[in-house]
């Protein structure tokens, strides 16, 4: 979901990103690399109730919690177990738990490559924090760097491994043959001159993970705030 502004959490990461989740019976975290059919599931989020609608069923995220878990083990076939922790939530990357960042021009490159809509190529890759005004791929130079946005220090980290999820339809699950193999060759020959691609093992990368540290806990960061590097 799309919002206006996002206060920073003493973890580093963004207030009720990834605040909610699901495990299965063998404990495993319940998201699109493992069960493909959450993308034909649409859930809309009330943020200010705290409700999500899944399929035109309502629910309290905080009083509903079991009724929810129900819900979704009879449409994924599994027993689930709904979790919260709003204080760091559930980041795939616990070692840089902050926002992801990406430019516009890179998001609207990679639609550009593979033939589908801007928003489409924004739903596969989920990232948090999209800036304008770059080239495409600006970002791969700021790795190792710190930056401000608005009044919050952000430091970034290394480009985002990815997995499996962006190479299918975000709201199908239907997956595109050789997605990850041609988003790598295209990565590759497309890499800035600018690029940091000493933090490129291999070039399945895209967006910037980031840290964010506590004393930064508190700040909110805004659309229409500017990114300006620091270092």
């Amino acid at each position: 979901m799309r919002v206006d502004e996002a206060r920073v959490l003493s973890s580093g990461a963004l207030e009720f990103d990834r605040r909610w989740a699901l495990t299965d019976s063998r404990g495993r975290f319940v998201n699109g690399k493992n069960y493909a059919a959450l993308h034909s599931i649409r859930a809309i989020y009330d943020l200010a109730k705290l409700e999500v609608v899944l399929e035109g069923h309502a629910f309290s995220l905080i009083r509903d919690t079991p009724a929810i878990a129900r819900w979704l083990s009879e449409r994924l076939g599994d027993t689930m177990q709904f979790q919260e922790d709003a204080v760091a939530g559930f980041p795939d990357d616990t070692d840089s738990p902050g926002p992801t960042f990406v430019s516009s021009g890179s998001i609207a490159r990679v639609a550009e490559w593979f033939t589908f809509p801007i928003d489409q190529a924004r739903k596969r890759f989920r990232t948090n924090i999209e800036f304008e005004g770059t080239e495409a791929f600006w970002e791969d130079c700021l790795y190792g760097s710190t930056f401000h946005v608005g009044d919050v220090i952000v430091d970034a980290v290394n480009p985002c491994q990815r997995c499996i999820v962006p190479s299918r339809d975000a709201l199908t699950g239907a997956q595109d043959s050789g997605f990850q193999k041609r988003f790598a060759e295209l990565r590759r020959a497309g890499m800035p001159e600018f690029a940091k691609t000493g933090q490129f093992n291999h070039y399945y990368r895209f967006a910037v993970n980031t840290r964010i540290d506590a004393t930064e806990a508190g700040k909110t960061i805004r659309v229409g705030d500017p990114l300006l590097a620091i270092d």
